[in-house]
């Protein structure tokens, strides 16, 4: 109550909350306004499974399932971030020396951060044109621009659609940067966790229906709200386990020597190297999920009508893969679900190192005159951080896979019979306490800002 007072009386801080709700506000009607010469009614229920599109809805706030003008939403930005991340880390030597240019460095990353968000943006906007105008997601939209036209100017219409979704990708991703600048929290992550947070009171209400309102006057009312408070409290729960994933830490400690005056001796002083449990983050998740939707999308380019084939429900996490038994039976076998597992382990790994380059660390305590206690600098140092790090990514690993693989083993179970959406967990609840949580400590370093400039103004007074 009482953190929430000081905000109330603190006027930057309220002019950059306000700020960021009208920001949002704006997105959200933008997030209603369908592409002129596109049908979208029913294209929610095609997007409700685990798969890279319902991802790319996920991280756009919701904007694909109206296919709205912002239907890429930040999507192709954060692609582009994750493509020029890893080009680098010494792949591109250009880049990397951009890198260690300091702000002027950073200002060309981030122009060529946006160029490439335009090329992945177009090439985004017509895989999802194709793939949702082949009807392997659904019969949920009809592009009545692409039927007018007929098929001898149908490539207009492709140019028209994706000229419109670009310029609505870009309007997103600069109504971000005026949050980051002049709003509150990361704009980008900002919208995501908008985007997320909206639907979840629907998620709620639905559960609520399922489990009270059709159970109400059966006499089955007590087992109705006993399986509605149920599922509550295992949502609370697993929300405290995302928390605990986000804020659990490995500290290792380091100490730095430095030589004071005309003293001969070093005067060290001790630190820590905090490591995350999961310092990939959500990476992860969306290289799976973009890996496993690839090949819908490569035949959806090459022959629309080749995405019904029974194969590609191997890439599929919404349905089992039928293998051939005794006697001329089948069962199901989750491909899907086993691929995605693997996966986001791999990436976990791997974006982890990139993330936090031990060779890359090892150096640069070699240059500061920073050492671990016990551990000698060089070779030494970077074997030590290796290794602690792929152990942490152990359990972050797994911990990240329980999160993303838990509504897609709820939804194969049937656990929720038709309505895919009351699975619990995910990529989103992930994104949305990593949000809240930088959200927070944002707040805290305002208030903290602010009373530092009180107490200076009070000693300067006396």
């Amino acid at each position: 109550m009482k953190k929430i007072l000081s905000i109330l009386k603190n006027k930057e801080i309220m002019n950059r909350i306000f700020f960021t709700i009208m920001i949002l506000f704006v997105f959200r009607i933008g997030a209603l306004i369908t592409v002129p010469g596109v049908d979208a009614s029913g294209l929610k229920d095609s997007l409700q499974g685990n798969n890279a599109l319902s991802l790319m809805n996920m991280l756009g706030g919701g904007t694909l399932q109206t296919f709205s003008i912002f239907a890429l939403g930040v999507s192709p930005y954060i692609t582009a971030q994750i493509i020029i991340q890893l080009l680098s880390t010494d792949v591109l030597p250009a880049l990397s020396e951009l890198k260690r240019q300091g702000q002027y460095g950073r200002k060309k990353i981030d122009m060529a951060t946006r160029y490439l968000t335009l090329l992945l943006g177009a090439v985004q906007a017509y895989g999802i044109i194709r793939t949702l105008q082949s009807g392997s997601m659904g019969e949920g939209i009809t592009f009545t621009l692409l039927d007018t036209l007929g098929s001898q100017l149908e490539w207009l219409g492709y140019i028209y659609l994706v000229i419109v979704m670009m310029a609505g990708s870009m309007v997103v991703m600069w109504l971000g940067d005026q949050i980051s600048v002049k709003g509150i929290g990361n704009g980008i992550s900002m919208i995501i966790f908008a985007g997320i947070v909206v639907s979840l009171p629907q998620q709620i209400v639905v559960a609520f229906q399922k489990w009270v309102m059709t159970q109400w006057g059966t006499g089955n009312e007590l087992t109705g709200i006993f399986q509605f408070l149920l599922y509550i409290l295992v949502f609370v729960l697993i929300i405290a386990f995302v928390v605990y994933i986000e804020l659990a830490k490995r500290k290792i400690p380091v100490q730095h020597s430095g030589k004071s005056g005309g003293q001969t001796q070093s005067m060290a002083k001790a630190s820590f190297l905090p490591i995350k449990l999961n310092p990939a983050g959500v990476i992860p998740v969306i290289f799976a999920s973009s890996i496993l939707m690839a090949p819908s999308v490569i035949v959806a380019f090459i022959d629309p009508n080749l995405t019904s084939a029974e194969w590609l429900n191997i890439f599929s996490t919404q349905s089992l893969y039928q293998m051939p038994g005794v006697n001329g039976t089948t069962w199901g076998m989750p491909w899907g679900l086993i691929i995605y597992i693997i996966l986001i382990l791999f990436f976990t790994f791997f974006y982890s190192n990139i993330t936090i380059n031990p060779q890359q660390l090892a150096e640069n305590f070699q240059k500061n005159g920073s050492y671990i206690p016990g551990i000698r600098p060089g070779n030494e140092t970077e074997r030590y951080v290796r290794k602690v790090l792929n152990r942490i990514c152990v359990i972050g690993a797994l911990s990240l896979t329980f999160i993303a693989a838990l509504p897609v083993v709820l939804t194969l179970s049937g656990i929720f019979g038709n309505e895919t959406s009351l699975a619990l967990g995910g990529t989103g609840l992930i994104i949305v306490v990593g949000v809240a949580l930088e959200l927070n400590n944002q707040i805290d370093g305002l208030l903290a800002g602010k009373s530092f400039d009180e107490v200076i103004a009070g000693g300067g007074a006396n």
